[in-house]
């Protein structure tokens, strides 16, 4: 079977899940353009300001037009926040203080989020006395008996990552997630549900906030940008935990009041419109890819009998050539610098080298389409987004030339 008739194939298997996907996009289409209807959105506020920025409108209505699509009380998003990873970071210094305790019940945190918790020396938590805890997880669900055991009064914020980061489990689903908080507000919990929202952005009809989860994190340059845009992050939720939250974006004495961007706000209003259908296109693209690797024998998560949680994939290899062949292959099927060729190195915050395939109209932008992971045993690549799913294809072709 030709590679044509091998895609063919793999796709005649999945129309019930691309249904399924596209009833989704639709519906959270619908919730963004309501929240744009609601808010009268214009150009004007699109306009960019200068200096302190007193009075953006764009900046102050791009934060309620988001808080009314995640379903919260207020928003901030910001150009300023520069990666998934500040917008974390600047949520957990708005909300924790020395002596407090930060939960996570999702197993051991992202790569990059460790050194923000309990660097050494760094200006971590750690250092300004915040303490931490985390539950290994358990057959890859939340253990409620060691949450249970290990949850104690100290307890300030309960953290839960959503994707999967460099393991090999499954994203939680929504539903997983309204359990988990359920459980813990029955221990007697009355702080902060916080939940790393990244990649999981209009993957379900309901968001983490709609279900249980006071606040929700995550990078413009993933999913909610929508492939446009540039910069930026977002973290929506109750309003108390959005005024600390401010006044540690900016200042203590003047909170959400200040913040100017004179690039102005087209492409972040523009990229949010645009993220139910983009998010679409990078789970069919990950549907497709996970029952070709499949079909070729290759360990998927999530399983194809599955529908995903996130945009992510991880795929396993049995070799450190197979898996650096296939990161290659999406950098060759790149529209941006389909000429390099990727080779492992010590990324920033991460333990291990990297490799990584990210040729993206924006830098490093894993909405567009992407691949990366540590080379090491048991080598799993982690492939993820597509801003369309003819390009996806694309790369599948290029995956199956070399891998077939």
């Amino acid at each position: 079977m030709d590679n044509t008739k091998f895609i063919e194939h793999c796709e005649s298997k999945l129309n019930e899940k691309f249904n399924l996907i596209d009833d989704i996009a639709y519906f959270n289409q619908k919730k963004v353009l309501n929240a744009f209807s609601e808010y009268r959105i214009a150009l004007r506020h699109f306009n960019g300001t200068s200096g302190y920025g007193y009075d953006d409108e764009g900046r102050d209505c791009l934060g309620k037009v988001y808080a009314k699509v995640f379903g919260t009380e207020s928003g901030i998003v910001s150009p300023h926040i520069v990666s998934g990873t500040h917008a974390l970071t600047v949520a957990l210094f708005g909300l924790l203080r020395p002596a407090d305790t930060l939960f996570c019940i999702s197993g051991m945190p992202y790569d990059t989020i460790r050194g923000v918790i309990f660097g050494e020396d760094n200006g971590s938590l750690k250092d300004f006395g915040v303490n931490f805890e985390y539950c290994n997880l358990k057959n890859d669900k939340f253990n409620y008996e060691e949450i249970r055991k290990k949850f104690n009064k100290n307890v300030k914020v309960v953290y839960i990552q959503r994707s999967r980061g460099y393991e090999l489990r499954d994203a939680f689903s929504c539903a997983e997630i309204e359990e988990a908080c359920k459980f813990v507000r029955g221990l007697g919990f009355n702080g902060c549900i916080f939940v790393d929202n990244c990649y999981g952005e209009f993957v379900e009809k309901k968001e983490p906030t709609e279900v249980g989860a006071d606040l929700a994190v995550g990078s413009l340059i993933k999913n909610a940008g929508g492939g446009l845009a540039p910069t930026g992050g977002y973290i929506c939720g109750k309003q108390i935990y959005i005024d600390l939250i401010g006044k540690r974006l900016t200042a203590p004495s003047i909170g959400l009041e200040v913040g100017s961007f004179s690039g102005g706000y087209q492409y972040f209003y523009q990229g949010l419109f645009m993220a139910p259908h983009t998010v679409a296109q990078a789970i069919k693209t990950s549907l497709l890819i996970g029952q070709a690797m499949s079909e070729l024998g290759f360990i998927n998560y999530p399983s194809i009998n599955k529908m995903p949680y996130d945009i992510t994939r991880a795929i396993q290899f049995d070799s450190a050539e197979k898996m650096v062949d296939f990161i290659r292959e999406v950098q060759y099927a790149s529209p941006i610098d389909s000429f390099v060729t990727c080779e492992p190195w010590d990324m920033p915050g991460y333990d291990e080298k990297i490799i990584m395939a990210a040729g993206t109209f924006v830098s490093g932008a894993s909405i567009e389409l992407s691949a990366d992971g540590p080379v090491k045993p048991p080598y799993i690549a982690y492939f993820q987004g597509g801003l369309t799913y003819e390009h996806g294809k694309y790369a599948l072709e290029k995956i199956l030339d070399k891998l077939r």
